[in-house]
């Protein structure tokens, strides 16, 4: 697969008749050269993929999920059609990622302390919900639940599930290393994080006030941690 950093000086050369051999090299470095003084910061091709994303969620917002063309979205985004399709080859695919992309992805467990860990994790996700556009995102994944179950599925599989897991492992590192109960309900114990970060978001627009995270999960530990 060629890059997107070169692949429009690459074809320009391909398709002349009677070039040189030692042609490409040169055109690539020149093009190259080009490319980095015209456009300082991250490559060519993330720029693209973050462009198609923007203007998917922009899509997905003006005509819904049903209105979403991956035409429309390439016009959007100023590329070519070729250029999402080598990325996501379908619309699913593309309106999945689109979704992902309203998401901060969650740090790292540091693995010095569950507690700490945890309102890391709080605190991303705290600050996720005052977007306007996430709540944009609910409402439409809700909304459009029963007419696209698959694509509703494969959002829970391939997002949602990661980033529990992610919580999951902090949770039985801790019962692992004694920090907290060894009869603690790890599911039990996600829901109540996830949810009350979700259920303020829903029913306050207002940013939470500071030390929100550390209390969702102290309220959440009095009951698992090991005494």
């Amino acid at each position: 697969m060629r890059t997107e950093a070169g692949h429009v000086e690459a074809d320009a050369v391909h398709a002349g008749a009677g070039v040189p051999a030692d042609a490409d090299v040169t055109v690539s470095q020149d093009a190259t050269a080009r490319d980095a003084v015209r456009r300082p910061g991250r490559p060519r091709s993330e720029r693209a993929e973050q462009a198609i994303l923007d203007a998917t969620v922009e899509a997905i917002g003006d005509c819904g999920v049903d209105g979403v063309r991956c035409e429309d979205v390439a016009a959007r985004a100023g590329v070519g059609k070729a250029t999402l399709y080598r990325r996501w080859p379908g619309k699913e695919d593309l309106l999945i990622a689109a979704f992902a992309s309203m998401k901060t992805p969650l740090p790292q467990p540091r693995g010095e302390s569950v507690r700490e860990d945890l309102i890391a994790m709080v605190e991303v996700m705290a600050t996720d919900v005052q977007d306007p556009r996430h709540a944009r995102q609910l409402a439409l994944l809700h909304g459009e639940g029963e007419r696209y179950p698959r694509l509703i599925a494969r959002f829970k599989e391939q997002v949602v599930e990661p980033r529990r897991d992610l919580i999951r492992s902090v949770l039985r590192r801790g019962i692992g290393t004694g920090e907290l109960r060894p009869d603690t309900d790890v599911e039990i114990a996600v829901l109540a994080l996830t949810g009350a970060v979700m259920a303020r978001g829903k029913h306050d627009s207002t940013p939470p006030v500071p030390g929100f995270a550390a209390r969702v999960v102290d309220e959440l530990l009095r009951g698992i941690a090991a005494r």
